[in-house]
């Protein structure tokens, strides 16, 4: 009989993630085919990519940054346990994923509303499985200051920024370009709380915006004022997670810090004829952890407190038009959803049954 797993809730978070990823590696000899593959077995994960230049970025909420080429994480089916990543100390996490290519510069956002130039070429190159390096040798962050959005230069006409209490701004891309100064400000504390996210936008695409009690909200963002404003209206117990330029045969993948998930798709969530307004719910949850708008080819890279991580293709998780729950993205156990980014070419996905 196999015996009952402990709690190990009093371990060491060191101890513990050593034997989850024990149970991992058993699980994987134990459920690993003694013959070919047939059509009644799972097909097989599939084969790593080809070498790319392309890099996933990860970033601890201390501040520790590492680059790994994105073809050194293996492809894996929805709801694995993932691999580990950054090797951090205990009372460190991850914070935040992003993909750029090697050529590329990265525009960094702090919650502070500072905002960075930081070539690619310039973080070191770390295997899966490494600590990376402060980012404090890289730009001259103030002590706290956490990094909160790391965008490849050229990704759109424009930054849409959103903090906390749901302020949203409008930056244009050419006053982020090389004549930036490092650490500018393009946000007011004062104005909705420190920011929380980031992403580009063409320019005369829809902003949606979602929090972290699974409410979301879409309008143009022409809408936005130089200035900035109230993008949505938000409950004293929530708080802004994330913000995506979207279309409306868009498609976004949300997931909690449960693991769960699901993809939204625009064409079921009506937009708003301004911003401002109270959310409408987007996702069944009452703590979601990081959105990000996906295409029908694109694969998802998410990252746990744990600092596992797992990669496979968003055309796994069945795309709806109502509000779900989502189904399993990823495994946990005494861990949670930190932040995810999707990677490939947004190409609209159809619904799901």
């Amino acid at each position: 009989m196999r015996p009952e797993r402990p709690d190990l809730s009093a371990v060491s978070p060191t101890v513990r993630a050593y034997i989850e990823w024990l149970e991992m590696e058993l699980e994987q000899v134990r459920v690993a085919p003694a013959a070919p593959v047939t059509s009644r077995t799972a097909p097989p994960v599939a084969p790593e990519e080809p070498p790319t230049t392309v890099n996933i970025l990860t970033i601890s909420r201390s501040g520790l940054i590492k680059r790994t080429p994105r073809h050194h994480y293996g492809r894996q089916r929805r709801g694995g346990m993932g691999v580990f990543d950054l090797d951090i100390p205990d009372d460190d996490s991850p914070d935040l994923l992003a993909q750029a290519d090697l050529q590329d510069i990265l525009i960094l956002f702090t919650g502070d509303g500072r905002a960075f130039r930081l070539p690619v070429s310039n973080i070191i190159e770390a295997p899966v499985r490494a600590r990376g390096q402060a980012l404090a040798e890289l730009i001259p962050l103030r002590g706290g200051e956490r990094v909160v959005a790391a965008l490849p230069e050229g990704g759109g006409q424009f930054a849409i920024l959103l903090s906390q209490r749901g302020w949203v701004r409008r930056v244009r891309s050419a006053y982020l370009g090389k004549s930036l100064i490092q650490g500018t400000t393009f946000h007011d504390l004062k104005e909705g709380g420190p920011l929380v996210a980031a992403c580009w936008s063409g320019g005369t695409d829809d902003v949606f915006l979602v929090s972290r009690e699974g409410k979301g909200i879409r309008f143009v963002e022409t809408q936005i004022p130089a200035r900035g404003c109230l993008g949505m209206r938000l409950e004293v117990t929530d708080n802004g997670v994330a913000v995506t330029a979207v279309q409306p045969d868009s498609g976004v993948f949300l997931i909690g810090r449960d693991g769960v998930g699901t993809i939204r798709l625009l064409a079921g969530f009506a937009a708003n004829k301004a911003p401002g307004a109270a959310g409408k719910v987007a996702i069944k949850t009452d703590d979601l952890a990081a959105a990000a708008r996906v295409g029908a080819a694109d694969e998802i890279f998410i990252i746990s407190r744990q600092s596992k991580l797992i990669r496979f293709a968003a055309a796994e998780i069945p795309a709806k038009e109502g509000v779900v729950q989502g189904v399993n993205c990823m495994t946990l156990r005494a861990d949670e959803v930190v932040a995810v980014v999707a990677t490939g070419h947004p190409d609209p996905i159809a619904p799901g049954l």
